[in-house]
């Protein structure tokens, strides 16, 4: 899951970032509206996170640019405007979902959680193949019933595979939608993963590799 927050506080950006990659989730960052329309082109959001008070370009008009260009990105507007009016006004742009400030971040997670479900096919909250087991919601993998030791990354990568139910995937897509713009697309970064995912699942193999194209399970 790949989100974009868009906000001008940059403590504030760079906190809600750390939790949720923590959670497993692919972020990135822009501190004014042109630098979120501008990654919006780039890359493909599941759920982007639109102050509206940013400068450069107004969240709101952010939000129209979003919704005019029928992206697949849902929009959740994160905002000190808390009254009524101001739901109103947000969701009236277009916006899919309003969480005024100050918020609990299991709130958030949870928000985002339910619109990325929206964003693409729906994906049933718990993934299974034979004896896997992958509970999305809780972030727990187990195999056998003994549960994993799985990184975050690994998690993320394991229930992109389940979620493609035996097509391939290839590592640009994993790349896309499991790490965020820090990472560099030249690296070996998503066979390094991979290939620890592997050894965690242990045999027999769950992972196969199709040369040339990608992964599938």
């Amino acid at each position: 899951m790949r989100v974009l927050i868009a906000e001008d506080h940059r403590e504030l950006a760079r906190t809600v970032a750390t939790g949720l990659r923590r959670d497993g989730m692919a972020v990135d960052l822009a501190f004014d509206g042109q630098d979120a329309l501008d990654l919006a082109d780039l890359h493909d959001y599941d759920v982007i996170v639109l102050d509206r008070d940013l400068p450069r370009l107004h969240g709101d008009d952010v939000c129209r640019a979003l919704v005019a260009r029928g992206g697949r990105a849902r929009v959740l507007m994160l905002t000190a405007a808390t009254t009524i009016a101001d739901r109103v006004d947000g969701l009236g742009l277009g916006a899919d979902d309003y969480l005024p400030k100050p918020f609990a971040f299991a709130e958030l997670i949870a928000r985002l959680r339910a619109l990325a479900r929206r964003s693409r096919p729906a994906v049933p909250p718990v993934l299974t193949h034979r004896d896997l087991v992958l509970d999305a919601g809780q972030r727990i993998a187990r195999r056998g019933g003994r549960r994993l030791d799985l990184s975050p990354k690994e998690l993320a990568v394991l229930e992109l595979l389940l979620a493609a139910e035996g097509r391939v995937v290839s590592a640009e897509e994993l790349l896309e939608r499991a790490w965020d713009q820090a990472a560099d697309p030249f690296t070996n970064t998503v066979k390094v993963t991979v290939s620890r995912l592997r050894r965690k699942l242990g045999e027999p193999p769950v992972i196969e590799t199709v040369p040339y194209a990608g992964y599938r399970v």
